[in-house]
């Protein structure tokens, strides 16, 4: 597994730009909360920590990690933020649903930032096999993703500056 030898929540904060200046989405999937909410937290603390301010971090809820795509593009159409995190997790099941779902979340946040803007849009979607391994990555012992997203975030938004 990619995250096997790499804790997620690790930063540098030296090698980090200073967040102060930037403003930030966040859209969270409400499916699998025990998950979603623990990388949105992580994000969160994050950006704060790098120096973005608390009113300049917007959030948002959606019901699922599908719904991403439509929640990133209405952020996107307001021009309010310098990048958009979305977050979900999506656990395989019995069914095919798991790949479709997981096929259209990337392929349309690929598109919004291949096609629809200048403001990246960072994907922060677990797609794990079991729960556990969306909660050692949530805050467990591989640490947060929503740390590394947030970390890319102020990354992708200097980018752009």
């Amino acid at each position: 597994m990619a995250t096997e030898n790499k804790n997620l929540s690790e930063y540098n904060k030296k090698e980090i730009p200073n967040a102060e200046r930037l403003r930030f989405g966040i859209i969270t999937s409400g499916w699998n909360d025990q998950v979603t909410y623990g990388m949105r937290d992580g994000a969160i603390a994050t950006l704060k920590d790098c120096g973005a301010k608390e009113e300049h971090i917007i959030c948002w809820e959606v019901p699922g990690s599908f719904e991403l795509v439509h929640g990133a593009k209405r952020m996107l159409d307001k021009g309010e933020v310098d990048a958009i995190i979305v977050i979900g997790c999506v656990i395989q099941g019995e069914t095919r649903h798991f790949d479709f779902v997981c096929q259209g979340v990337t392929q349309g946040i690929a598109q919004l930032n291949a096609t629809q803007s200048k403001v990246p849009v960072i994907f922060c979607v677990l797609t794990d096999n079991t729960l556990q391994q969306s909660l050692d990555r949530s805050g467990g012992k591989h640490g947060n993703k929503g740390v590394e997203a947030a970390i890319t975030a102020i990354r992708m938004a200097e980018i752009g500056r």
